[in-house]
């Protein structure tokens, strides 16, 4: 009895003591750098080197890494277009990683930084799970936004560089998405990119739209992007419904871009606020985006502009469908410049002008009639 006493007086000190020792500190956590995730590749990753005093504008957050910037790359046998490669500074030490192109005047379309990897490994040098996890973000992000809503189904889901996928712009509309492809590796990658959206709740059909002349100059060849991209949209659909706060369009899916620009809805909407008992002049107005709202905003007059007539009709059609005053607004079909000229001469003024023109040089070969 003595003996088990003695003993629980002795543990008792014992704990005692140790409860004033210092506890170890903490093991600090395993160190992930892009360096290492490279060396672990069975196939190895090459080594693109930026030229002295480019190193800063990439890490700053420039995605595309033209050719003048770069110094040499490390690697044998070269990258060839679709490969990862690290990115790096002159003394050799990887600030980021990407996508390699030997064609286009963007060699590397830089996806992820060093701090990131190091931060979060779970991407590093995996393209899949990189798409998977900026996908996702870029639905957070919207639904955090309230999109989409009763009074707006139509938005931008991926906005290219915004996004931090540059190259590849997703258009929501209602249950469509339309996927606009402007970069190699998104047609690379094109059976992850469908498969995340169409995890997407809303998302019942997608619509593939590659840019074709931007895509010939990222090396790919016309003929394949000619054939047919598989599309979940029904049989002969060119047509589509949404609303955008609370003004409802008809929508092309053959016309410009992804057949609406989603990214103006807040200037839309800002212009509707100050429309009131104003004359609106809307330059370039497609299919009326801009005139809708000012009518809706309760503007004395509308005039659209646009040498468009399938846009024109679009934009007649969507007056229509608001039930707004057609007297009130009006759509000329006309080049931009020969109507301002004319309305010069004619003296004609108004209170608000819209100029949202096409691009002067959409593609390479454009740059000299600019």
């Amino acid at each position: 009895m003595q003996q088990q006493q003695l003993h629980a007086r002795l543990m008792k000190c014992l704990s005692c003591s140790h409860s004033h020792l210092p506890l170890p500190p903490p093991r600090p956590p395993p160190f992930h750098s892009l360096q290492r995730f490279a060396s672990s590749q069975p196939k190895g990753v090459a080594k693109v080197i930026l030229k002295k005093g480019k190193t800063q504008l990439f890490k700053d957050g420039s995605p595309m890494v033209y050719s003048g910037a770069i110094d040499r790359i490390i690697g044998r046998p070269p990258p060839k277009t679709g490969d990862i490669v690290l990115v790096a500074d002159g003394t050799e030490k990887p600030i980021g990683w990407g996508l390699y192109n030997s064609v286009s005047m963007f060699c590397v379309r830089l996806m992820q930084l060093e701090e990131e990897a190091t931060r979060d490994p779970s991407c590093a040098l995996d393209m899949e799970k990189l798409l998977e996890t900026r996908i996702n973000a870029a639905v957070e992000l919207r639904r955090g936004l309230g999109l989409p809503s009763a009074t707006t189904n139509a938005y931008r889901l991926v906005n290219s560089e915004g996004d931090r996928l540059s190259g590849l712009i997703v258009d929501v509309f209602g249950d469509l998405a339309v996927v606009a492809s402007s970069a190699a590796w998104v047609e690379t990658y094109k059976s992850k990119v469908k498969a995340c959206i169409s995890s997407i709740d809303e998302i019942n059909h997608i619509h593939w739209r590659p840019s074709v002349e931007i895509l010939k100059e990222e090396g790919m060849d016309a003929a394949d992007l000619k054939e047919l991209h598989p599309s979940t949209c029904p049989q002969r659909t060119k047509r589509t419904k949404v609303i955008e706060n609370g003004i409802s369009y008809a929508i092309s899916l053959e016309g410009q871009k992804t057949g609406f620009y989603a990214d103006q809805r807040e200037n839309r909407m800002f212009l509707s606020t100050i429309s009131h008992g104003q004359r609106v002049l809307d330059v370039c107005c497609y299919s009326g985006g801009f005139a809708l709202n000012a009518a809706k905003g309760g503007a004395m007059s509308i005039t659209g502009v646009d040498t468009s007539l399938p846009a024109l009709e679009l934009a007649r059609e969507n007056i229509a469908l608001n039930n707004l005053d057609p007297e009130k607004t009006s759509f000329l079909r006309e080049d931009a410049t020969v109507f301002m000229k004319g309305a010069l001469s004619r003296n004609d003024s108004w209170d608000i002008v819209i100029l949202d023109p096409p691009k002067l040089a959409p593609r390479r070969k454009c740059f000299r009639h600019v």
